[in-house]
């Protein structure tokens, strides 16, 4: 079986190209396709560069880090991958890897991150952070993302079978492409985490600071609770704004290293977590380490974290919603118990991401032969 795998870029490490990773690790004999790649991501997933192919986007200047302004060109650079000779495409897709052009006899198999997110359900706010609401540039963004919805819907008729990463978003694949989706839950390297049942006198959060990801939430609402500790770590474009916000009881460390990362995780009373994520891997890594989640209460950690046994949920991004979240927390921080916490993260660690995955790709494929 000749497969080729697809990521939509290969440039830093989050959590899609966590699940890249292991998709790779089951097919480590695939060919892979992106947009574009730095050497440095491939050494952290262990793929050979002469395996990988690139688009054209790849030679533009700057663009292993500013690929972002070639918007316009996406859907015309994964259209021109000649995949005629694969029997089994996967593609690894939050923006437009499922694209790729296949034909009858080849099997399409995605999974999908999420749609589109800057095109379709956070269109508006993209727009409104990033200035673009109004004046020239606004308008010719605008003009590409609605050029980008159009060819979103016709790519996603390219699939032949949609993963899921989380039941919120098999319903927005269902709402934006009119498609049912297996659900899949993302790999966590659970056993990388290391298991703490003492926790110290702090809260934690860690991301990278921009704006959807509400670290400023965070911060603003410990300048509601002097009496309390928080520990910032990540860096990104609202560093400033943030520093700003932090009373003299939140320590921001910028970019940390994974070991010190761990550390703080470990170590916390709870990981707090203010963004609506299609999945969000972060809080399970902290309920790997046995320490309790306070997250809002939408997206996929509705599906990650057990309100009153391994977290609980705030119901608005607000500083006030927030508060009451930690206080009541407070109020009953004994019936949390690190073990149990802990136990409950093994249901997302990889092993079982791979044999889900494989299970369904094989059953598919059979399917596919008897046609």
């Amino acid at each position: 079986m000749r497969i080729a795998l697809i990521q939509d870029w290969l440039t830093e490490m989050g959590g899609a190209e966590q699940v890249f990773k292991a998709i790779y690790q089951l097919y480590p004999q695939a060919d892979v396709y992106t947009l574009v790649y730095t050497p440095q991501i491939l050494e952290k997933l262990d793929i050979p560069e002469e395996q990988v192919t690139a688009s054209f986007i790849q030679k533009f200047p700057f663009a292993k880090t500013q690929y972002r302004n070639y918007l316009p060109f996406f859907s015309l650079a994964v259209e021109s991958f000649d995949l005629s000779k694969y029997d089994l495409v996967i593609s690894s897709s939050y923006a437009v890897a499922k694209g790729v052009l296949t034909n009858s006899k080849q099997l399409h198999i995605c999974y999908c991150h999420s749609p589109v997110r800057y095109a379709w359900d956070l269109h508006h706010q993209y727009l409104r952070e990033a200035g673009l609401q109004k004046g020239l540039k606004g308008f010719i963004v605008k003009y590409f993302l609605h050029k980008l919805r159009i060819w979103d819907v016709i790519a996603a008729n390219r699939v032949d079978h949609f993963i899921g990463n989380s039941k919120y978003i098999g319903k927005r694949i269902e709402k934006v492409y009119r498609r049912s989706a297996e659900i899949i839950y993302p790999p966590v390297a659970v056993q990388d985490f290391d298991f703490q049942a003492t926790k110290e006198d702090f809260y934690f959060t860690c991301s990278r600071l921009v704006p959807y990801k509400k670290i400023d939430l965070i911060v603003a609402a410990f300048k509601e609770l002097p009496d309390k500790r928080l520990v910032v770590i990540g860096d990104g474009p609202d560093m400033e704004k943030i520093k700003k916000l932090a009373g003299a009881n939140v320590r921001i460390l910028g970019y940390q290293p994974f070991s010190v990362l761990k550390d703080h995780m470990k170590r916390a009373k709870a990981f707090i977590f203010a963004a609506e994520e299609d999945f969000g891997i972060v809080p399970v890594e902290a309920q790997a380490c046995g320490t309790p989640v306070i997250a809002y209460g939408k997206g996929g950690a509705l599906e990650t974290v057990i309100e009153g046994r391994t977290g609980i949920f705030f119901n608005e991004q607000s500083v006030k919603s927030l508060v009451e979240a930690i206080a009541s927390f407070e109020g009953d921080i004994d019936h949390f118990k690190a073990i149990n916490i802990r136990d409950a993260a093994a249901r997302f660690e990889t092993k079982r991401f791979k044999s889900e995955l494989e299970t369904f790709v094989n059953l598919k494929f059979t399917d596919h032969l008897k046609k």
